[in-house]
């Protein structure tokens, strides 16, 4: 911070407001006599959140004022907080009279109290009431929501909610319904006040920054998707599957939307892919085409996507041209239609068999603009999606007609989404917010905003101002950049209503920067996943928010949170635990195109109320006021700026390395959302050199939360030899650009001379695949005891198919830091601005012997004030305790994290063998 915090509000002096960028003392003394005026308001001894409330509705902050001076007076107010003991603090409040007017508001209104009774009271008091009934009264809740939407079905559905069939464990849903939902995104819609005036689509391309905003109006929209659609109808059969990998730009859009309304299958793949990843995507799916563009326009450069047509080298004496293809080429010999990036003409020349953008809309020559919808049942399949697997093979996840309006209603009911609002989420239709936004702006009678360009920089900034944006969408690392950037300095953001965010671990700073551009306005956390087509978690207009915490269940959504036994926690007391869905939830999938649905959500998870949970793989966190928090993936899945990473075993590194070498803090991660697998990244890494013994691919959590950064460890076959780690981590950043994806950023590599490091990691993976299927019920939820299973069964069992890796001479094996990190924790977080973090991890010695247990401790300080040993006592009283007593601690590494800094890693004080 730029300037300190003081103990309360009331400590504020002149000479702070001035270091926080009000130098001018008349400035300086009128706005601290304002701040006090607003903060008396709450009357004498106020907490801290009835004081904040007071400043934040008298707008004593502005937008335009120093972020330095926002900390101050926030981090003030806050100071005397007890978050243990009334859990984090909000910074934006419900109005009673503003609530009413909500979307759900005035449906709690007009339907409360017949539905709930005497009970209900106002949409604010009755808001938990009211969303058990939706959870408990589904039927009841969908009928009242889809009235709503922009949804015309053909044949109403018979039933909302079948649960006849108990094979399907997620119920039925719209049973003998029938639609086209790109039809509902594109006609008018008098209950939302939408007409063929009605402007669908606002747009700008970068470069263009100082032009007027581009509008395109519905009649517009639906006359360009019905060209492609017919454009389509000349070249492939109904129930084709073809793909977009572009960015989203209005006519990725177009196409998406023409491939539903004439009855093909959407198969969505990010821009950023390489070509190995595309090809995967691409046989995956069985795709018959795909679409894309010549280049991305990002930044001012002009990325190649389809492919580069040559490389021209000058030498002395001669011009080399050396040919070399991209992405799109290189991944698919599927048909291609290359749309230009700008202008009307390609900057490629095309593959034998591609087509111009140009070239396949004359397919579409004479045909009739009046086109007929293929109307099909709800849950036929419309989008294919993906999302990691910790094979390698992504899952191809089906999205159905459910899949849309669900998304649609979440963000109806929990970011307020209305008619005549103008949506922006920068994003890509190759992740799933891609197909949310452009549904959740169109079926709700909104205007999609779109950049075409890179969103990073202020000319996006510039772009939510000019456009008049409403609901703007973010992802950390994204808010981050502005930040970092100033990018919305003089901007004018008072038109946003609602902020949302998703994708990755929120950081409290920048989001206090966000919101307060905004005239702190409300930020929608949102967390939830690709096969459930929406968040389970998520802010709340009707009640008070908090910084990088969930307010509450998403509606009609219920789950529970589950001890490490499998039994749920009270839904009234603060706990962690793996989080278990309620089986019945709309548009949630209930198959997957290349993986065991059951096996993958189901299998192992209790019965609660006599239905099977479905797993969804978070670890969270219910606080006192009963807000929630993400604090990691029971699989203990990585999160890098939005890239989910399955990850193996988190290694320490060899004590006698003492840095890490990491790229500069201003070089960002991707904004763009995707998926890849530790198993692929250390695929490729492990192939860079044949110096390499083995790769392991694992993530830092920074102090303060915040995107998780990547690291990847590596042995060498020869430990004595000399190596250059900043050429390895080079080859590392090449191979995962060609081979991966050319946007994803590595933070850091270091060597260590431990073995073992491949039989750690897949050990666990081992256990998770095959230990129900050879243990049955002996195989309970992640413990010790699976191990010793685990080994007496490979050892009995050596002919049951299972590779089992050469490893059983190890005597004290644990693979499960989850476990121990939620006994660890509470110890290790003796002090908060002392240690952020802790992890637990295994480390074989080198030689032979046992494997050893390691706590790598995350600090926000650079110095410990407690001493290095009263807190391996402390860790190790808490392991006996509530563990095992022979548990024993040999090696501490600490890793320290300072705000925008460089990463390093610094000392370790002993080890033991």
């Amino acid at each position: 911070m730029a300037a300190s915090a003081r103990g309360s509000v009331w400590e504020i002096q002149p000479g702070d407001v001035g270091a926080a960028g009000l130098a001018a003392a008349d400035e300086a003394g009128g706005f601290l006599a304002a701040l006090r005026s607003a903060a008396a308001v709450a009357g004498p001894g106020a907490a801290g959140d009835a004081v904040w409330a007071s400043v934040a509705a008298a707008r004593v902050l502005r937008p335009d004022h120093p972020h330095a001076l926002h900390q101050l007076v926030y981090y003030s107010i806050y100071a005397g907080w007890d978050r243990a003991a009334r859990g984090p603090p909000p910074y934006w409040f419900p109005s009673p009279i503003d609530c009413k007017q909500t979307n759900l508001g005035r449906l709690m209104e007009a339907n409360g109290p017949k539905l709930l009774g005497s009970s209900y009271k106002d949409p604010i008091s009755s808001l938990s009431h009211f969303h058990r009934f939706s959870v408990e009264n589904q039927e009841v809740y969908w009928s009242m929501v889809l009235k709503q939407l922009a949804v015309k079905f053909q044949k109403e559905p018979n039933a909302i909610l079948s649960t006849s069939d108990r094979s399907m464990k997620g119920g039925t849903w719209l049973q003998g319904a029938v639609l086209n939902i790109a039809e509902c995104c594109l006609l008018p819609c008098p209950s939302l006040k939408r007409t063929d005036d009605s402007i669908a689509i606002v747009w700008r391309d970068e470069g263009l920054d100082d032009h007027p905003v581009n509008r395109m109006s519905l009649k517009e929209l639906r006359s360009q998707v019905i060209t492609v659609a017919n454009a389509l109808d000349t070249m492939f059969h109904k129930g084709d599957r073809i793909a977009i990998d572009m960015p989203m730009t209005c006519n990725a859009v177009i196409i998406y939307l023409a491939i539903i309304l004439g009855g093909f299958i959407v198969v969505s793949i990010a821009d950023s892919f390489a070509p190995q990843e595309i090809g995967t995507r691409m046989g995956v799916s069985k795709a018959k085409a795909i679409f894309t563009q010549d280049f991305i326009i990002r930044g001012g450069k002009k990325v190649p996507l389809y492919r580069l047509n040559t490389y021209h080298q000058h030498t002395s004496d001669q011009l080399i041209v050396i040919p070399f293809f991209s992405r799109v080429v290189e991944g698919t010999s599927s048909k291609a239609v290359v749309i230009p990036a700008t202008g009307g003409y390609l900057g490629v020349t095309l593959r034998n068999g591609d087509m111009s953008w140009k070239d396949f809309l004359s397919r579409a020559a004479g045909r009739s603009s009046v086109y007929s919808p293929v109307y099909q049942s709800a849950d036929a399949l419309i989008n294919i999606l993906f999302s990691s697997g910790t094979t390698g093979e992504p899952k191809a996840i089906p999205w159905t007609q459910h899949s849309p309006i669900r998304c649609t209603a979440d963000t109806w009911a929990h970011m307020d989404v209305r008619p005549q609002d103008i949506g922006c989420w920068p994003t890509n239709l190759g992740w799933v917010m891609g197909p949310i936004i452009l549904y959740s702006c169109f079926l709700n009678g909104a205007t999609l905003a779109l950049y075409h360009g890179s969103p990073l920089g202020r000319d996006f900034c510039k772009f939510v101002q000019d456009a008049g944006v409403t609901v703007l969408g973010t992802v950390p690392s994204l808010v981050k950049s502005w930040k970092a950037g100033n990018c919305a300095n003089g901007l004018d953001w008072t038109k946003i209503r609602v902020l949302g965010t998703t994708g990755e671990a929120s950081d409290i700073d920048d989001n206090l920067w966000l919101t307060s551009r905004a005239s702190y306005k409300p930020i929608v956390e949102c967390c939830g996943g690709t096969e459930l087509a929406s968040s389970y978690i998520q802010g709340s207009l009707l009640r008070p928010q908090t910084f990088g915490a969930f307010s509450g269940a998403s509606m009609s959504t219920g789950f529970v949170i589950l001890d490490e036994q499998g039994t749920p926690y009270p839904d009234d007391v603060p706990c962690a635990g793996e989080v278990g869905l309620f089986p019945l939830y709309f548009g949630a999938t209930n198959w997957l195109l290349n993986a065991d649905h059951d096996k993958v959500y189901f299998d192992a998870m209790p019965i609660y109320k006599g239905r099977q949970l479905r797993r969804h793989g978070d670890i969270i966190q219910r606080t006192v006021g009963g807000y929630y928090i993400v604090q990691g993936r029971a699989d203990d899945t990585m999160n890098l700026g939005g890239i989910k990473v399955e990850p193996p075993l988190f290694i320490v590194p060899d004590p006698l390395l003492s840095s890490l070498h990491f790229m500069k803090p201003n070089q960002h991660f991707s904004h763009l959302q995707m998926q890849t697998s530790s198993v692929e990244i250390e695929r490729v890494c492990n192939r860079v050199d044949e110096g390499l013994l083995e790769t392991a691919a694992v993530s830092i959590k920074p102090a303060g939360g915040g995107p998780e950064h990547l690291a990847i460890l590596a042995v060498l076959k020869d430990r004595s030899a000399q190596y250059d780690v900043n050429l390895l981590k080079s080859k590392f950043q090449r191979a995962i650009h060609k081979n991966l994806n050319p946007l994803f950023k590595m933070t850091g590599s270091v060597l260590t001379s431990m073995t073992g490091l491949i039989a750690s990691k897949h050990i666990g993976r081992l256990m998770e695949e095959n230990g129900p299927k050879l243990l049955g019920s002996c195989y309970e939820d992640p413990a010790l005891s699976r191990f010793n299973l685990f080994h007496m069964f490979s050892v009995e069992h050596q002919d049951s198919g299972v590779q089992f890796p050469n490893i059983w001479e190890v005597q004290t094996f644990f693979s499960w830091p989850t476990n121990l990190g939620w006994v660890m924790g509470p110890a290790a977080l003796y002090s908060a601005s002392e240690t952020a973090a802790v992890s637990i991890k295994v480390i074989k010695p080198i030689g032979r012997g046992p494997e050893q247990l390691a706590i790598l401790i995350v600090l926000e300080e650079k110095s410990l004030q407690c001493g290095i040993a009263i807190l391996k006592s402390k860790f190790q009283r808490a392991i006996q305790k509530n563990l095992n007593p022979l548990f024993m601690v040999r090696v501490f590494c600490f890793m320290l994290l300072t705000s925008y800094d460089w990463m390093y890693m610094h000392g370790c004080t002993e080890i033991v063998y």
